[in-house]
């Protein structure tokens, strides 16, 4: 096992050691375009993608480097988006990615792992993310009105997310069951 692992992660180490020596080749036949100033969160993805390779490579009992792999993984997206974008002002709300990444680490913990119960915990935190990225994101980019496109996405998104709201709480969401004939009984 211990050699097994020990391959991994030379492999995972000369996998990142030839895409930074190609990233830095190709920087220098293009100079005009300056590939580490776009790339090098991904620098940051690659160290997450290191854990889901040790989860991959160590079984099932190693399923808990998901949740690492997971947030930092996300972290380095968050990065890259940000940096393409030039919008480093979503960090306002954008820490909201690490708790959806957190649910999503927890379900494919309990995924590999073979975890109903995790899976379900795993939906339940990725869903309270991405209900905190909608109300921040737009509480912050309706202040900072950093673009056209955000003050309709964020406004439409919290419509959404109130609908889900009233008709989840209410209960014209849930679904039927067939055992359930106590509404659909008729006397005749």
């Amino acid at each position: 096992m211990e050699i097994k692992s020990r391959n991994s992660g030379s492999l995972v180490g000369g996998i990142l050691l030839i895409l930074f020596g190609l990233l830095a080749l190709l920087s220098q036949f293009f100079r005009g375009f300056d590939f580490w100033g776009a790339f090098w969160p991904f620098i940051i993805i690659g160290v997450g993608a290191m854990f889901f390779i040790g989860m991959a490579a160590g079984g099932k009992s190693t399923a808990g480097l998901a949740i690492p792999g997971s947030i930092i993984t996300g972290i380095g997206l968050m990065l890259f988006i940000q940096n393409l974008t030039n919008h480093f002002e979503s960090w306002a709300y954008g820490w909201t990615i690490i708790i959806i990444s957190v649910g999503l680490g927890i379900y494919i913990m309990g995924w590999w792992g073979g975890n109903t119960e995790q899976r379900h915990s795993g939906t339940g935190v990725m869903r309270v993310g991405l209900i905190l990225f909608i109300i921040f994101g737009a509480f912050f980019e309706m202040i900072f009105n950093s673009s056209t496109l955000a003050n309709y996405i964020f406004p439409v998104g919290l419509i959404l997310l109130g609908l889900y709201l009233v008709f989840k709480r209410s209960g014209l969401l849930a679904a039927k069951r067939p055992d359930d004939q106590s509404n659909n009984s008729t006397t005749l």
